[in-house]
């Protein structure tokens, strides 16, 4: 797969509200389309994406050929403790990327 790009802050306060920005660079190919050689061009996208605060899963979802090339994803979560935000994301032929980023707690 290609490149992951995510935004998570590096500082947040115990409690508060943090937005979390995901973005992979796919060609997302809904299996629709023809080919220079007259078939279908096969389905290609990323169906799964999740993402993880200090190792359990706080946001998921499934994506489908109406999703555009390059998906971006922005959800917000409850900063509680210092750690890590995993995310992953799985295309139709089970390639899997992963991307992570540190939050500090105060």
């Amino acid at each position: 797969m290609a490149r992951a790009l995510v935004n998570v802050p590096k500082v947040a306060r115990q409690g508060e509200v943090v937005q979390i920005k995901a973005m992979i660079a796919h060609p997302m190919e809904t299996g629709y389309r023809i080919g220079p050689n007259g078939s279908n061009i096969p389905r290609d996208i990323i169906r799964r994406f999740a993402c993880t605060y200090n190792g359990e899963e706080v946001f998921s979802a499934d994506l489908f050929p109406a999703v555009s090339a390059n998906p971006f994803i922005a959800f917000t979560l409850v900063a509680t403790t210092s750690g890590t935000v995993g995310f992953t994301w799985i295309d139709d032929t089970g390639r899997t990327q992963t991307a992570a980023a540190m939050i500090t707690v105060n």
